[in-house]
């Protein structure tokens, strides 16, 4: 449990931040190569459908704008989410403060995989629902690294993480001249290297994975992404609730 604390706990180090950032890439990767199996449509990046957006509004074709729109709404609205509860968690001095964004996140993974065939319904952004609550959840991911490591890891989308890799590789394939003092040499950061080949990795492993899961199964292979996340989240937080409760205990026994 003090391990599972340390992984979500305010106190990060470049370890812990790997060791989430890379759990959570492969969550990502399975739920976007998965939701496309299912709603043809790839819902751990807006890119696609910020394009969408303008593209159709010149189009003049409005349910692709309104789908688009919805999508962009949703993954937003997850981000703010993750934001409102990393703050509350703080201003209450709680230790596992990025644990609820993650207890919030298995939840909706938990109800989409056990009812995602009720899911299919068309909303008002003439998508089906099922497309909004994955991309709030992605959204909650993404803004909850974001946090953990001060906008440096991004778990949703590989775009960033790819270009980062690749300057690094040309940072160690570079040649130095030899006559050239060391302290200019040109030098890759190994550390920054492992990270973003981890971050990679781990997507395209977590949609090889997820993408035979949804083909395979259906719906219903969320349900161990969702207990992996309930890992992470729940003990810390049930460590602080005894915490509170241990602490208003002795607040109680206080002479008034």
């Amino acid at each position: 449990m003090r391990r599972l604390r340390h992984i979500t706990g305010q106190h990060r180090t470049a370890s812990t931040n790997r060791l989430l950032g890379g759990m959570l890439a492969f969550n990502a990767g399975a739920i976007n190569a998965g939701g496309f199996l299912l709603v043809s449509m790839y819902t751990s990046h807006m890119t696609g459908f910020a394009s969408m957006l303008a593209d159709n509004l010149v189009l003049g074709n409005m349910k692709l704008v309104l789908g688009a729109a919805g999508a962009l709404l949703a993954f937003t609205a997850g981000a703010a989410v993750t934001a409102v509860l990393v703050n509350w968690s703080r201003h209450n001095w709680l230790r596992s403060e990025y644990a609820l964004p993650l207890l919030v996140e298995a939840i909706l993974l938990l109800v989409f995989g056990l009812m995602g065939a009720t899911l299919g319904h068309q909303t008002p952004f003439a998508v089906p629902l099922t497309v909004l609550v994955l991309a709030f959840t992605m959204g909650l991911q993404n803004a909850l690294v974001s946090k953990i490591s001060s906008s440096q890891i991004r778990t949703t989308h590989m775009t960033g993480v790819i270009t980062d890799l690749g300057i690094e590789l040309g940072k160690l394939f570079y040649w130095n001249r030899t006559e050239r003092p060391p302290e200019s040499r040109v030098r890759a950061n190994r550390i920054k290297l492992r990270l973003f080949a981890t971050l990679l990795g781990m997507f395209v492993t977590g949609g090889l994975v997820g993408a035979l899961g949804f083909k395979y199964i259906g719906f219903i292979w969320v349900v161990p992404l969702a207990i992996g996340l309930l890992a992470l989240s729940v003990p810390p937080l049930f460590s602080d609730w005894r915490r509170t409760l241990r602490r208003k205990a002795r607040a109680a026994r206080l002479p008034s």
